[in-house]
């Protein structure tokens, strides 16, 4: 199916690209900051949905007709940008609540909850998805690691869980951070400043999106 050495160098690769701060990972450390591990958890699913989804199109070979096109490459990438920054600027201006807001919005939490997941899930998958870079990337990534004497459906399999688990790993990681800095501000200043903060961060992973290339 898949040699052991093969699964391995890929998988070591796929840990040490997910590591670094990207789109997909300065998001996620804004999701834990604003909405906690449940909230991160969820937008980390959609993530890994969307990657899933351009994996299995860069093996249909769409990767590399994107990168054929600077046209769609530019229209992709503009879109997520405005994506990422609009989320942002929206993180930037929110409001913190006052207390008697908070208690109110206490009482009312478990019949938002769910909405709000849901809402996350969906930023999760537009964020990676509007980036055509990811794709382009796959198209050129995956072909590396799979033998083509041997079906093409079980390696790709394989790779691409492997891939989507270390992802969904350095997600939470990233995650786990965000929330932990929440936890330590409290008080309408401080909310004030991790909502800048977490719009910051969402800006500046639009402005990493905006600086790539074909």
């Amino acid at each position: 199916m898949i040699s052991t050495q093969t699964l391995v160098m890929f998988l070591t690769t796929c840990f040490f690209l997910s590591a670094t701060p990207g789109p997909n990972m300065l998001s996620a450390l804004s999701m834990g900051m604003r909405h906690g591990l449940a909230g991160a958890a969820w937008g980390g699913i959609g993530m890994c949905l969307s990657l899933g989804g351009l994996a299995a199109l860069s093996a249909l070979g769409l990767g590399l007709l994107l990168k054929a096109s600077p046209l769609a490459f530019s229209i992709f990438k503009w879109a997520g940008v405005a994506y990422l920054t609009w989320l942002g600027v929206q993180a930037w201006r929110a409001v913190p609540a006052p207390p008697a807001a908070l208690a109110e919005a206490a009482v009312q939490a478990r019949s938002a909850r769910r909405r709000g997941l849901a809402g996350l899930f969906g930023q999760g998958l537009l964020i990676t998805l509007s980036n055509p870079k990811a794709l382009i990337f796959m198209a050129a990534f995956f072909p590396q690691f799979i033998d083509p004497q041997r079906a093409l459906a079980p390696q790709l399999s394989i790779l691409v869980a492997g891939m989507l688990v270390i992802e969904f790993g350095w997600i939470m990681t990233y995650a786990i951070g965000g929330r932990g800095l929440a936890l330590r501000l409290s008080g309408p200043s401080s909310q004030r400043w991790l909502n800048r903060m977490t719009g910051a961060l969402l800006i500046g992973a639009g402005l990493l999106l905006a600086m790539t290339s074909l």
